[in-house]
């Protein structure tokens, strides 16, 4: 199974305060542990906010809305796309991401939806298999 990892925004990292040296070498070693392991997909940090835009939609017609936003809770800093053989193991995993100064942080974990997820909405498979299609030709461009 596919999980997002996704690291939760907090006041530094919304002030773009970058972290240190030491916290970067332990995240490396981190990050390189799940590449040896075969659980790396994906893993980015973002940066803050205010850089972004939020697209808002409804009867209106999408609505453009630059940050920062003001809800630090709601926002996320990073993430990781893990792929593990049970959300027991990523939770393992996850509990074992650095934290050298001990401050508050959250992560939260999420199991990325599988096709066969869709079946019930796509009784012909028709739909799933397009996706597949798209799928490997976005493979192929990396």
């Amino acid at each position: 199974m596919r999980v997002m990892v996704i690291v939760k925004a907090n006041a530094d990292s919304e002030a773009g305060k970058l972290p240190s040296e030491r916290l970067l070498r332990e995240m490396g070693s981190f990050n390189e542990e799940l590449v040896n392991a075969g659980l790396l997909v994906a893993g980015e940090g973002l940066k803050p906010s205010a850089e972004g835009v939020r697209i808002r939609t409804g009867s209106g017609g999408p609505r453009v809305i630059d940050g920062p936003f003001a809800e630090t809770k709601e926002l996320i800093a990073g993430f990781w796309i893990w792929q593990v053989k049970s959300m027991d193991e990523a939770v393992e995993w996850a509990k074992r991401i650095p934290n050298l100064d001990g401050e508050e942080g959250e992560f939260e974990l999420r199991p990325i939806f599988t096709d066969e997820d869709f079946a019930p909405s796509d009784p012909t498979g028709e739909i799933r298999e397009a996706e597949g299609r798209m799928r490997e030709r976005l493979e192929a461009q990396q």
